[in-house]
């Protein structure tokens, strides 16, 4: 793997984003989220309405950065085999053979995750973690990067099966699209008219190759001790807050780091501010708090209560020390 610089990262990932907005209109600071999910060698929940183009973004992401690209339609009869693949007999060789299965790819979209029975979602959230599967008491290594781009309807749940706290947990990022403005909306109608078909073909920026490169990249990134600090912060103060359950774990606390080190370096430098930790905290951890029973049919939420802590928590003032880097002008 070839080694890439900081600014190079910043330059890829900008392409990248241009080339996605192609497809994807207007939400751009929602696609700059999913690709520091991604940068930061996460799994991003897409949860939102339908038809709001979580699926189009996950196609599109997977064209411009050169991955391997498989569709799994969770549905409540979907078997962990069915996803992870398995083993079939071959009449010529009269032995059996392993067929993987979708979970084989660079960037796996598993729709309507919620759709499918707990065992099935464990079977996905065990790949996810542990970058592997086990099929009849042989393990195979899935391919690097491997990515899960899942999505999830917030409003339908009959027939659902939502996922429990720890297995949302294992997403490094949850993030909706919302709907579109007005002028979106009719550029979204426009552009498919002037293409006159309706798929559209990205180009890829990065293959995988590279893109295991800007994620080692990332690594490098500066992370003065009063922004980790900052993070710890943030997720011990979801854990006292009035109305909550449940707050965010030490994953949490190391969600928002990780992806604070990717937004940084996608926005161009090569260290983290506090306003970076303040742009994930509410994808990273709002899915993390389980809010007390009792204010279920309340406005009480896991975004509110993030949002309320980044109003509470003292941010660190700057530092001195702290001057940009060579890429704070790419």
């Amino acid at each position: 793997m070839t080694e890439m610089n900081l600014a190079r990262v910043s330059q890829l990932s900008s392409a990248v984003l241009d080339e996605v907005d192609r497809a994807v209109v207007g939400k751009r600071e929602a696609l700059r989220l999913v690709l520091s999910g991604i940068l930061a060698g996460g799994h991003v929940l897409l949860e939102d309405f339908p038809g709001l183009g979580k699926t189009l973004a996950a196609r599109s992401f997977a064209q411009t950065l050169g991955l391997d690209f498989r569709r799994a339609q969770f549905t409540p009869d979907l078997l962990p085999g069915d996803i992870t693949g398995s083993f079939v007999y071959d009449q010529r060789t009269s032995e059996f053979e392993f067929r993987a299965g979708p979970l084989f790819a660079g960037l796996l979209l598993a729709d309507e995750i919620n759709r499918t029975p707990p065992k099935t979602q464990a079977a996905l959230l065990e790949a996810m973690q542990e970058k592997q599967v086990t099929v009849e008491g042989r393990t195979f290594q899935l391919p690097r990067p491997f990515h899960v781009l899942a999505t999830a309807n917030p409003v339908e749940y009959e027939g659902t099966y939502p996922l429990p706290e720890a297995q949302l947990d294992r997403f490094l990022m949850r993030i909706s699209f919302g709907y579109p403005t007005l002028d979106e909306e009719w550029e979204i109608l426009s552009n498919r008219m002037a293409r006159r078909r309706e798929e559209q073909e990205l180009e890829p920026v990065v293959d995988a190759e590279q893109l295991l490169a800007m994620q080692a990249a990332v690594e490098a990134t500066v992370v003065d001790e009063s922004v980790g600090r900052y993070c710890v912060a943030l997720a011990a103060a979801s854990r006292t807050h009035a109305d909550v359950l449940m707050g965010a774990s030490p994953r949490g606390a190391l969600g928002l780091l990780l992806c604070a080190r990717a937004y940084a370096v996608v926005d161009g430098r090569d260290y983290v501010t506090p306003e970076d930790v303040k742009a994930v905290a509410v994808p990273v951890l709002a899915h993390r708090i389980t809010v007390k029973p009792e204010l279920w049919m309340s406005n009480a939420s896991g975004h509110s209560i993030v949002e309320s802590l980044l109003r509470t928590v003292a941010t660190p003032s700057a530092r001195e020390h702290l001057a940009p880097g060579p890429t704070a002008d790419v």
